[in-house]
Parts: C-alpha cells; structure tokens; sequence
C-alpha cells in the first residue's frame, strides 16, 4: 500500500518562502515519478513539479521557473518542494503525487496521491 504524507503548508505574505515535503511509503517500481499539482479555489488541479527517483532532471511548469524547486531524498523516499518569492497567485491546495507518470506532467499518470497540504499567500 502506497501512502504519502505532505506537510510544511501555511499562511505567508508576498515574497516569503516555504519548503513542502512529501514521504512516500510502499514505494516501488510503480511509484517512479514523484509530482507536485495544485489546486486553488473553483479551478482545475495543475501540474507544478515533478521529479524521478531515477533521474536528477527536474520538470516544471512555466509560472514557476526560477522560483521553485523539487528535490529528492532517496534514502528518505521524501521529495521537497522549495518555492522561493511566493506570490498570491501561488494560493492553493498542494499535492504530491506518484506513479509511473510516463508523461510527468499529466496527473492521469500518477495513481496515488497525498491529502494536500495548504498554501496561503497574502498580498
């Protein structure tokens, strides 16, 4: 049984930064990417990040470049989200993800998820 545990959310004003974390449990073959999605208010849940366990090459989405990074923790099946000058765009529920992910960005790919973890950003 897969299971994720997200924490490190919370409220923030513009430009602050937080590190969200993610540790994976019953990890195996099947849990080979590790993503980041979003979701806010009234709006579809989207990709930010993502990484594999395999690979140090990160993927992220547009809006986010430069300012946030995933990371990995092999030994600790745990993936951090670092994100840097927050903003109040960056409001939403965060959530990690694994599975296969053949395309890493699409979150059809990924078959198990974590509870998510708020992301509170005040202008």
């Amino acid at each position: 049984q897969v299971r994720l545990v997200e924490s490190g959310g919370g409220l923030v004003q513009a430009g602050a930064s937080l590190t969200l974390s993610c540790t994976v449990s019953g990890r195996s073959f099947l849990s080979s990417s590790m993503g980041w999605f979003r979701q806010a208010p009234g709006k579809e849940r989207e990709f930010v990040a993502a990484i594999r366990w395999s690979s140090v090459s990160p993927f992220y989405v547009d809006s986010v470049k430069g300012r946030f990074t995933i990371s990995k923790d092999n030994a600790k099946d745990t993936v951090y989200l670092q994100m840097n000058s927050l903003k109040p765009e960056d409001t939403a529920a965060y959530y990690c993800a694994t599975g296969l992910a053949p395309d890493i960005r699409r979150r059809e790919g990924y078959s198990y998820w974590g509870q998510g973890t708020q992301v509170t950003v005040s202008s």
